[in-house]
């Protein structure tokens, strides 16, 4: 017998029946032709549009659809997608929360789902920011692919209880048996490449438990999991937002979230890895559950979710390059070569072309280096 998912309502995905509805009312719209064009250069513009319109339940939308464009992506703008630790998802009894760091908009949790897929394990819902729901053919899409709304730019007064209804979700998600469910680290990316959990979000996991701190972890089977890209998505749209936010407010600009999403799809991204990590422990808990504060717990588990994630980040060439440029030495220098290392400034002096040219460019250059060689420097500070 299906749940009742009526208490949800504003922030469930969409079932098969309204993702069949709202996926063919949006069929027919024209960037979808633009889309299919882009991905599928080989078929006529309507290509997309007809595969959309034979979809018959959400399965059907993330098989056929979802996952063969995420192929598509990779074969034209990555170089080796690999992964490891999957082991810790098939030795493991029930569903998870897959906690990861978060580095693109959309395409860190479909890479995971493009990995459970491979790997013949259910798809797991996704927590997104109601923020990225610009218009109703972007909220059909995204809602259609296990979307979990989490809700955004509300009153303060707001913010607790939206925070119990999302935990409350994603714990019966999980407990009941329904599916498991991606969750990022933090709210919005990383901008620095400093990838850490933000307390809150592991304060906001306990609201809905009604047992004790170790019980209410435990049912929710925490596995931390690592996304590493060669060529940092959207890296000079970051640089850009952390300098000019040095000195004011940062305002986004209209569409700016869609044209991060487009930008993250579209550039290069070399190689990906991504590393899933063993789960938290009971005994891990149990420590957490000593400290006599309550922040204090929620500290310790954050700094458990960090570790794992740190631990199981992949340095590439260009975070070792990146690192010597910043630091003015050639400690990293067995991991590169001159002409990497050349190709990667080149690139680097091609990004900056992108932006405002009275953008302080040595400002810009420090914040820009320091995203590739910061995964080195909390590496550094975990192992000491």
């Amino acid at each position: 017998m299906a749940s009742d998912l009526s208490e949800f309502e504003e922030i469930r995905p969409y079932n098969d029946e309204e993702a069949v509805e709202k996926l063919n009312k949006y069929a027919g719209h024209p960037i979808l032709s633009k889309v299919s064009q882009y991905f599928y250069p080989e078929e006529g513009p309507s290509y997309l549009c007809e595969k959309i319109r034979n979809i018959k339940n959400v399965d059907d939308f993330q098989a056929f659809i979802v996952i063969d464009i995420l192929e598509r992506i990779i074969r034209k703008s990555a170089g080796k997608f690999s992964y490891s630790g999957l082991e810790h998802i098939l030795d493991n009894n029930g569903k998870f929360l897959a906690m990861s760091n978060h580095r693109d908009i959309v395409l860190d949790p479909a890479f995971i789902q493009l990995i459970l897929f491979k790997n013949g394990i259910p798809f797991s819902e996704i927590a997104v920011g109601s923020n990225l729901l610009q218009n109703e053919l972007i909220e059909t899409l995204i809602r259609s692919n296990r979307m979990i709304k989490v809700l955004r730019g509300i009153p303060v007064r707001e913010q607790y209880l939206t925070s119990q209804l999302l935990s409350k979700y994603i714990r019966e998600s999980i407990t009941t048996g329904r599916s498991s469910v991606w969750i990022a680290q933090r709210q919005g990316r990383s901008k620095n490449g400093i990838d850490e959990t933000e307390q809150g979000l592991i304060k906001m996991l306990d609201m809905s438990g009604t047992k004790d701190f170790q019980q209410n972890f435990e049912e929710l089977n925490i596995i931390p999991m690592s996304i590493s890209y060669e060529y940092e998505p959207c890296d000079i749209l970051k640089a850009r937002e952390l300098l000019i936010s040095k000195t004011q407010k940062y305002i986004k600009a209209p569409g700016e979230d869609t044209n991060s999403i487009l930008s993250g799809i579209q550039k290069y991204k070399g190689n990906i890895h991504i590393s899933i990590g063993t789960p938290i422990t009971p005994n891990e808990i149990s420590a957490a559950a000593l400290c006599n504060v309550a922040n204090d717990r929620y500290r310790w588990m954050r700094h458990l979710i960090d570790n794992r994630i740190i631990i199981g980040y992949h340095l590439w060439k260009t975070n070792y390059i990146a690192y010597d440029l910043l630091d003015g030495k050639d400690r990293f220098v067995k991991f590169y070569t001159e002409a990497e290392k050349a190709a990667f400034e080149a690139y680097m002096q091609k990004q900056f072309e992108l932006v405002e040219p009275e953008l302080d460019r040595e400002a810009l250059r420090e914040i820009f280096l320091g995203i590739y060689a910061n995964p080195i420097v909390s590496k550094e500070k975990l192992f000491g």
